[in-house]
């Protein structure tokens, strides 16, 4: 049984920065690449950020590039975001997800396992 576990998401002042984690198991973590994904009250869940398989690959949407950052610990079966310089257009229910054998996937639909989310707020 395959599953994701989030985690870090809290009430956080604008301008303020903030770790997830996303605990993986039951997949043989290695081999899928990762993604986190949210989705904000009345609004479509958007990509954030991927990593592929091998860690060799990240990426980001334009709203988060250059404030955050994505890696994954393959030995603890762990994924990350660390997001910086927050703003009250980032709050949203962080989600990670898992596809496998991704290099660069940000279409929602190519995942196939997905966490129950973590609730991030950005007070201004």
């Amino acid at each position: 049984q395959v599953q994701l576990v989030e985690s870090g998401g809290r009430l956080v002042q604008a301008g303020g920065s903030l770790r997830l984690s996303c605990a993986a198991s039951g997949l043989t973590f290695s081999s899928y690449g990762m993604g986190w994904f949210r989705q904000a009250p009345g609004k479509e869940r958007e990509f954030v950020a991927g990593i592929s398989w091998s860690g060799g690959t990240t990426y980001y949407s334009d709203s988060v590039r250059g404030r955050s950052t994505i890696a994954r610990d393959n030995a603890k079966n762990m994924v990350y975001l660390q997001m910086n310089s927050l703003k009250p257009e980032d709050t949203a229910v962080y989600y990670c997800a898992a596809a496998y054998r991704v290099v660069r996937k940000t279409d929602s639909g190519g995942y196939n396992y997905w966490g129950q989310g973590t609730q991030v707020t950005v007070s201004s």
